[in-house]
């Protein structure tokens, strides 16, 4: 026979708190002088149990003493309080009248089952019989050794409304109303309670032990950081490097700590962020200053050139070869060399770079004399060189070679406060030249404030120039801006790199260049349009001389990228540029 104990939940959960309450649940005709007894003496061992919960003894004491005031006042041959610790494993353990003392031995004489169900479903186990309960297993009744017919109580040990544990008893039952069952419940719904209150301060307690000497230690550390505070670096000062940004700044402490080893570098970065003046830097705040700096752009020479450019020849190496002539990596012995646009270097001289980078050993085109030379050497490429390796463009033992130490020169968009700065030196240097007195209106930084300028620091400078250049007045306004008139160049080719249309005026061409567009066309298209045929992303359909100059723009004026990128010849892009009157620009 199973009793239904949802009302008897319902009433311990409302009578847990004073063994009142309990008595008034108990049935009027129950008021004789042994059940007030009974209660008396429940109220006595509450008593206790509170006294010993509260006492400064260990856990696992206390748990055990309760178990054991327990048979002072409730009928029972086994009592057992389980505690689980967080991954819902047993963590203490306390029986009494099992057989044995202590946690780990007692555990083996438990009804798991019957435990682990009051702890899942938070809810009391009431079972007048354990051998019709489906509950318990035969394992179950054997541990609790049922030669007579037993009963078992069980109600869940919660802390903050979370079962955490159980607390049972068991006993032969006797002919007795069920309601002392019921009675049974409440009770020892109130000492769980209590127990799990305890329970709960000495895992705060616990708890806290553990976070103290962290929390002294995180204290020292910041009484530390206050009394003897961090050093501050020393703001490192580039010469042509402009900038207090946070960007730049923390760009320049870098270089600063770089600069003192021998390691190579390799700068990240877009055209024209400033690279080979980063380069320079390094060389300069290095012990190797006082020799010398020696530069090289890999992507403005043929293969065959650049191999007589790095290693030197000897005199009739090659047709033109009158003469012997040192390599660059000769001539910056005991210095450094910046190898500019590394990416853009074909794979088979790939391989010899990396021998020289490796051994710091070479020969000369057309000697077979090996050369020792002690060389720091620092690369700077636009290119995305891991991209570049997987599509095998690029050696992987090369790239592992240069990007010893990375080091990313921001762009321009990236330290946009910088701007002002950087406009004035500009402008400033044309003045120089050109002996001029102009200034920037207020409103003449806003707009440069707002441009993107993916040329960067190149674009900024030849933007100041220009405008300076058309201005009219003593002082530049934002109207006079090639943005501020709709025909900035640059911005079309940002716009068309992000994907998004850009019509722009077409640009100051020789008369020659109009020709390839028939009259009435370019007529017809004027009327409907007074934009159009202005957009210049690179491959879209617009006259050959757009193309190479957007193309030759994009690429800083470096003919031979300009070719990879059209997919032309160095030889075909010379020949548009030299047929239009193109003035190449030197940066």
């Amino acid at each position: 026979m199973h009793h239904n104990i949802s009302k008897s939940e319902q009433n311990a959960r409302d009578c847990g708190i004073s063994l009142p309450n309990a008595i008034k649940g108990c049935p009027k005709s129950d008021t004789n002088p042994a059940s007030v007894a009974l209660h008396e003496r429940a109220l006595t061992g509450i008593f206790e149990i509170s006294k010993v919960l509260a006492d400064a003894a260990r856990l696992e004491l206390k748990l055990a003493k309760v178990v054991d005031l327990l048979h002072s006042f409730v009928q029972m041959r086994h009592g057992i309080i389980a505690l689980c610790d967080a991954e819902g494993g047993l963590d203490i353990t306390v029986a009494s009248g099992c057989g044995t003392n202590g946690n780990e031995p007692s555990r083996s004489r438990l009804p798991r089952n019957a435990i682990d169900q009051i702890v899942t479903t938070d809810t009391p186990l009431l079972a007048e019989d354990i051998a019709m309960h489906p509950t318990f297993t035969a394992a179950d009744i054997e541990v609790l050794g049922a030669s007579d017919t037993v009963s078992f109580i069980g109600v869940p040990i919660r802390v903050d409304g979370n079962a955490i544990g159980a607390l049972t008893l068991d006993r032969v039952l006797e002919s007795r109303s069920s309601y002392r069952l019921d009675d049974d419940v409440r009770l020892l719904t109130m000492i769980a309670n209590m127990v799990g209150q305890t329970v709960k301060l000495h895992r705060f307690s616990a708890t806290d032990r553990e976070r103290t000497p962290e929390l002294e230690h995180r204290l020292q550390t910041k009484f530390s950081d206050v009394k003897h505070p961090a050093p501050r670096r020393k703001k490192v000062h580039v010469e042509g490097m402009i900038g207090d940004s946070p960007a730049i700044s923390a760009l320049l402490e870098k270089i600063a700590v770089v600069a003192k080893a021998k390691t190579t570098v390799l700068l990240r970065g877009e055209s024209g962020t400033g690279k080979e003046l980063a380069a320079k830097a390094i060389h300069e705040l290095s012990p190797r200053a006082k020799r010398p700096f020696v530069k090289l752009n890999c992507a403005a020479l043929p293969e065959t050139v650049l191999e007589s450019e790095l290693f030197g020849h000897e005199k009739g190496a090659f047709t033109s070869a009158f003469n012997s002539r040192k390599g660059r990596f000769e001539l910056a012995d005991k210095g450094t060399l910046f190898l500019d646009e590394i990416g853009e270097i074909s794979a088979s001289f790939q391989a010899k770079l990396l021998r020289v980078l490796q051994e710091q050993e070479f020969e000369r085109v057309g000697s077979n004399q090996t050369i020792k030379v002690d060389v720091r050497v620092v690369a700077a490429t636009n290119r995305n060189l891991e991209e570049a390796v997987a599509r095998n463009e690029f050696r992987a033992d090369l790239y592992y070679r240069i990007n010893v130490v990375p080091l990313l020169v921001p762009a321009l968009r990236q330290r946009r406060s910088d701007i002002p700065l950087l406009a004035a030196e500009f402008l400033k240097k044309f003045n120089d030249e050109n002996g001029c007195t102009l200034t920037f209106d207020p409103r003449a930084i806003e707009v440069l404030m707002k441009c993107e300028f993916p040329g960067n620091i190149r674009e900024l400078e030849n933007c100041v120039h220009r405008t300076a250049i058309l201005a009219e007045g003593l002082s530049i306004g934002r109207n006079d801006f090639a943005c501020s008139q709709g025909q900035c160049f640059a911005e079309a080719l940002w716009k068309c790199r992000s994907g998004k249309a850009a019509l722009q005026p077409p640009p100051i061409l020789p008369e020659s260049a109009h020709l390839a567009t028939p009259p009435d066309e370019a007529a017809s298209s004027a009327a409907t349009n007074p934009l159009a045929g202005a957009t210049h992303p690179i491959g879209a359909r617009t006259p050959d001389i757009e193309r190479v100059i957007a193309a030759m723009e994009r690429c800083g004026w470096v003919q031979a990228k300009a070719a990879r990128l059209l997919g032309l010849t160095p030889r075909q892009i010379g020949y548009v540029l030299r047929k239009y009157g193109v003035e190449i620009k030197r940066l």
